[in-house]
């Protein structure tokens, strides 16, 4: 926890020793007023005993802390129109939904800064407007706390921006005017000028082109009133800056003195964007003093304004009490008993939790036990030193790649020709043990080595932001390469750079085909859709031994989509087909590693849900490009890294609270609290880590199957949910629905019913895998 973090709630804890002062500010706002006093029920009792539920009413309140509430009350909670105070001095006035700011209000803060529009659970979502302490003013559009949408915020210096925003920074189409009257109006990604758009100065000169970083970078034009325009590439360094001038008549000898790189130096030296005053504190990490609902436990806890218990509360201990519900606390608990026979009476216990609930059927739910953190494996595979009989092999590939990457080449367009594509742009070069002009000397056998569709790959290496040095010390450095201790169920083998960035397949020629085939549909799909799901392919190469043996190795560098600093818990391979699709092994045996199927998956997963509808359109966009290219058999790869675990492994259930964003954590290292989380929010940036697939918080909602239906792929929502760290892609995407998938189709479906058989027409496949996928997949309400 950083200084800052600590000294916020420090002075939390100070201002709640400072009651009697709080208390007299209160009175100063509210008036005076009638105090209901804390311990006060909700309930009335009747003659048997029995508890009433009383309707809502308003109140007015001192709660324990010293806050302040007056308002609608219901079930020890506010509902309804109310006016909370906190002791800090922010305050809340609006609507309310069992303990949570939900709908439409007003909070403020103590140094002036103000929001006004929708709440959703706590957060600022939906219109609204926020003017902070130093008068910056933004409306718009609102995704938990952040800017999302469309919205227009005016500085307090006289800039403005209108246009779209994404997690809290401007991003998409969007004009910024500056005071003096300058502005741009194009592309932004992550609070920069970057892509395509014009900049306008107040004496006439325009830029019209590409963006990087802020500045121009690329094919653009600078135009003067008088009609001279200067047109080329530009760059921030000299040296690589290349263009013409064509002036008019009347300008001819001061255009041609004119220097591009006075744009740099001059022209834009002024024209900075504001970054704006940062929020201190979020909505949402404002804690609430409440009593604990009638419904709830009677251990008293404090609650955050969306309804999550604070830090401190032993979770563990409380699903404890829930399985020694039914049997009358402690006493028919035996704390010396074994800790197998605890396990059994836990699970006996939890069948109480799902088994009461009406799932539109008679037959019961089976029972559930507690989930643990698998075993987990060091170092993935086998490193292959001398001796290994893929040894030489290795030191091959290394060979080519450092040979490819390092060859020099022009600097490459993102607009290939189309003869980039032609399955006829293959390089070949020998490698000699003695060497050549071009190739160093080496100890292996002699080799060919082959380059398929050079360029093409080259410009997809640029396009996923690879640096070339990065590239090739990952795969040809100092270190081994790992290989997996099985191949694939197609016999291909997989090898694993040591940093685990990468991923080598070897590949049939029948697969080799197929990529080329869809090439030139590949590259412009990945480059139209940053968020893509499909594979990230970086190099399609071929290792041919000579002398007798003539052997050919083809293989694919991809990228390894669990190459994180989070531990991935839980692996998935995800079809929507039924048939084979479980794993062989029991809980204890499996690993962190194993690969499990469909009828492994025990959960569904909850995006927020602007990712969710992006996540909906990005798997048909990918589904659409998969069906047109006639492949099928693809997966979504799914891993999960899970948040909370108690020290002998057992995974902890969250208390139904949003998914938050948080920092990787080091091992034996303190987790960080949910207020903690809120606090990243607070630093938009951190945002930008978190993409499509990769680092995204949700929730994985638990699910049982019933015991009769022994084909039920995605099981019943149980209402378990674990705060996941997720991983996701499509992989596989290259097995071509030809005459052997035919054939296996026509003989399984002999045998068995076929819609459960993976092997079926591309179309189906597509129709099939997204409907699963959907149910899988779901919107966090």
């Amino acid at each position: 926890m950083s200084k800052e973090q600590s000294g916020m709630i420090k002075a939390w804890e100070a201002t709640i020793r400072r009651t009697q002062a709080a208390k007299k500010r209160a009175n100063s706002i509210f008036g005076t007023i009638s105090i209901t006093h804390a311990d006060e029920e909700s309930e009335e009792e009747n003659d048997n005993g029995s508890s009433t539920k009383l309707e809502p009413y308003h109140t007015e309140k001192i709660l324990p802390n010293g806050d302040y509430y007056t308002g609608q009350w219901h079930d020890n909670f506010p509902n309804g129109q109310g006016k909370y105070l906190w002791t800090d001095g922010c305050m809340y006035v609006g609507e309310w939904h069992k303990g949570k700011t939900m709908g439409k209000g007003r909070f403020s803060w103590p140094g002036g800064a103000t929001y006004e529009g929708e709440f959703k659970s706590g957060y600022m979502d939906g219109i609204g407007t926020y003017t902070g302490s130093n008068g910056d003013t933004y409306r718009g559009q609102w995704v938990m706390n952040l800017k999302h949408g469309h919205g227009v915020k005016s500085y307090v210096n006289g800039d403005w921006y209108d246009g779209l925003w994404r997690r809290g920074l401007q991003e998409g189409q969007g004009r910024y005017q500056w005071k003096d009257g300058n502005y741009y109006m194009g592309d932004w990604k992550n609070g920069v000028i970057c892509g395509k758009g014009s900049f306008v100065w107040t004496n006439g000169n325009t830029y019209d082109g590409y963006w990087e970083d802020g500045v121009p970078k690329g094919q653009g034009t600078f135009k003067w009133p008088d009609g001279s325009f200067y047109v080329g590439n530009w760059s921030k360094d000299p040296n690589e800056q290349n263009g013409t001038c064509y002036p008019s008549g009347s300008s001819l000898e001061d255009k041609l003195e004119w220097d591009p790189q006075d744009v740099y130096n001059v022209y834009l030296t002024d024209c900075v964007v504001c970054q704006g005053d940062k929020v201190s504190i979020l909505p949402s990490q404002k804690k609430l003093a409440v009593w604990n609902s009638s419904k709830g436990e009677d251990k008293l806890r404090r609650m955050s304004v969306d309804g999550r218990v604070s830090v401190g509360v032993e979770r563990a201990f409380d699903r404890m009490n829930i399985w020694e519900g039914d049997h009358g606390g402690e006493d028919n608990f035996d704390s010396g008993s074994d800790p197998g026979n605890r396990r059994d009476l836990a699970d006996n216990d939890l069948s109480g939790l799902y088994g009461d609930q009406d799932h539109g059927s008679s037959s019961p739910l089976p029972r559930s036990f507690p989930l643990r953190v698998p075993k987990t494996v060091k170092m993935q595979g086998e490193t292959i030193c001398k001796g290994h009989k893929n040894y030489e092999l290795m030191l091959n590939l290394q060979l080519g790649i450092r040979h490819s990457v390092g060859r020099p080449a022009p600097a490459a367009s993102l607009d290939l020709k189309a003869s980039a594509f032609d399955p006829k742009e293959k390089v070949w070069t020998r490698f000699p043990p003695e060497g050549t002009k071009y190739t160093p000397p080496h100890q292996s056998c002699e080799f060919k080595w082959k380059d398929y569709c050079p360029l093409v790959f080259r410009t997809l290496r640029k396009l996923f932001k690879v640096d070339p040095a990065d590239y090739m010390i990952s795969i040809c450095g100092n270190d081994a390469l790992r290989e997996l201790s099985s191949p694939g169920k197609s016999g291909s083998f997989f090898y694993l750079t040591n940093d685990d960035r990468y991923m080598i397949k070897t590949m049939k020629k029948s697969e080799v085909k197929v990529l080329i085939r869809m090439l030139a549909a590949y590259y412009n799909h990945v480059r139209a859709f940053e968020n893509t799901l499909v594979t990230k392919f970086y190099g399609l190469h071929c290792v041919k031994l000579t002398g007798p043996i003539q052997k050919k190795v083809r293989f694919i560098i991809m990228g390894n989509l669990f190459c994180s600093e989070y531990a991935i818990h839980r692996r998935f391979d995800l079809k929507g087909s039924s048939l084979g699709r479980n794993t062989d092994k029991p809980e204890s045996e499996i690993e962190a590693t194993t690969i499990l199927k469909d009828l492994d998956l025990n959960f569904v997963f909850r995006l927020q849900n602007t990712w969710f509808q992006e996540f909906c359109r990005q798997v048909d966009r990918d589904c659409e490009l998969l069906e047109q290219e006639r492949i099928m058999d693809y997966s979504l790869l799914v891993g999960l890294h899970f948040r909370d675990a108690s020290a002998s492994g057992d995974l902890i259930p969250s208390e139904g609270q949003s998914p938050g964003y948080c920092e990787p954590e080091s091992e034996g290292a303190p987790r960080l609290s949910r207020a903690d989380m809120d606090q990243l929010l607070l630093d938009p940036s951190s945002w930008t880590r978190i993409r499509l697939g990769v680092n995204m918080p949700a929730r994985a909602e638990r699910t049982v199957r019933r015991n009769d239906c022994e084909a039920q792929l995605v099981g019943e929502p149980t209402g378990e949910y674990y705060d996941v760290i997720m991983f996701f892609g499509i992989i596989d995407i290259l097995q071509d629905y030809d005459i052997s998938k035919k054939l296996e189709h026509a003989y399984k479906s002999i045998q068995y019913d076929p819609t459960s058989i993976s092997a079926v027409d591309p179309k189906q496949y597509s129709r099939r895998f997204r409907d699963f996928i959907f149910k899988v997949f779901s919107e966090d309400d």
